[in-house]
């Protein structure tokens, strides 16, 4: 179904100019938009493609001439990226899950479904689980026993959803995504190599002995607030005792790892890659770019800002942008990088000084 540019521009709080009964059925980049498609040109520098397409309309930015670059209408936004999101949320269709329950799906006895909750072909949903009005599971996802998901929830395909986890209204969770696993929790009956080495920050000499690894169970959960978002195959480990938390809003990119008893405040930003030992402790709109590394036991305070790939060993206050690993303030970093870049040249000006002073002394 088509979509009037002026019925976009009013959901996105934005302008429409020229012919706004023109009617789009998509959305492409300016080159290769078709004339029912609307050209994204959300920077002058999109021009030239407006000419190499056919799009009679475009979201454009203030400051461009929609008539000089041949459109028959436009909508004139004030923030890109932010338009994207709204014009990109009214044209996704999302995946097909029919209305009811799937013929295949197997349901427990106990567990309960929401009025409106559509539930796709293969999924098996345990006893005692709860699924929300409006909740929609795509096909091949598990629910184990005594789950519960929220309302308006999406889960795509090949979810595995452990025992007793929590989930909150208008959650959604990419393909593969599991969430409620064990806990890495695992102990010696003797004191164990690892323990030596961090109490003898790896000094020790001692002979090692013989080790075997003994399980510690997760009796704890998860539990995930109110619209979460969960990348594919990112993996949350239940808590050993206490229950792993992830706040309300928070956005949790592909292939993120978080470990047991780990406590994720709200709306925060954890990209692909990341990775959390246990037991870490993180504050609010706390933003972390991909291959980001936690230690165990660390606190990030709020609104802190972490680069790629930084590594973080130690207590974070809040509000800081931090780089590098070990993790360090960005303006430090810098510093460092720069100073390991003249590393070279200082060694040969040492090593003439050295010569100098040799010659000198003969």
């Amino acid at each position: 179904m088509g979509h009037r540019i002026s019925d976009i521009a009013s959901a996105l709080g934005a302008e429409a100019v020229g012919n706004t009964s023109l009617e789009v059925e998509g959305a492409a980049e300016p080159a290769v938009a078709g004339p029912d498609q609307l050209a994204l040109a959300m920077s002058p520098k999109f021009a030239e493609g407006l000419v190499a397409g056919s799009a009679r309309a475009a979201m454009i930015v203030e400051g461009m001439d929609w008539q000089a670059l041949g459109l028959e209408g436009a909508i004139i936004v004030k923030r890109p990226r932010f338009a994207m999101a709204g014009l990109t949320s009214a044209l996704d269709a999302g995946p097909i899950i029919h209305d009811g329950i799937h013929p295949t799906a197997v349901i427990e006895a106990g567990a309960e479904i929401g009025e409106g909750a559509a539930i796709g072909a293969f999924v098996v949903i345990g006893h005692g689980a709860k699924i929300g009005e409006n909740a929609r599971i795509a096909a091949h996802t598990s629910v184990a026993e005594g789950a519960v998901i929220g309302e308006d929830a999406l889960i795509h395909a090949g979810v595995r959803i452990g025992a007793r986890v929590r989930i909150g209204d208008r959650v959604i969770i990419q393909p593969g995504a599991v969430i409620g696993g064990d806990g890495f929790s695992f102990v010696t009956p003797e004191k164990s190599q690892v323990e030596t080495a961090r109490e003898s920050l790896g000094k020790s000499d001692g002979a090692v002995a013989p080790q075997s690894w003994t399980r510690i169970h997760s009796l704890g959960t998860v539990v995930i607030g109110d619209d979460v978002e969960i990348g594919a195959n990112a993996a949350i480990d239940r808590g050993t005792v206490a229950n792993t938390e992830i706040g309300s809003g928070t956005k949790i990119d592909n292939l993120v790892h978080i470990g047991h008893n780990c406590r994720i405040g709200r709306d925060c930003l954890l990209c692909g890659q990341v990775g959390f030992a246990g037991s870490s402790v993180v504050g609010d709109r706390v933003v972390l770019a991909g291959q980001c590394g936690v230690s165990d036991n660390i606190e990030i305070g709020s609104d802190v800002v972490a680069a790629g790939a930084s590594k973080i060993y130690s207590n974070v206050g809040a509000g800081r942008m931090i780089m590098g690993g070990p993790a360090v303030k960005m303006e430090t970093h810098i510093e460092m990088y720069k100073a390991l870049r003249r590393l070279p040249r200082l060694a040969k000006t040492v090593a003439a000084l050295q010569k100098a002073v040799s010659k000198t002394d003969g």
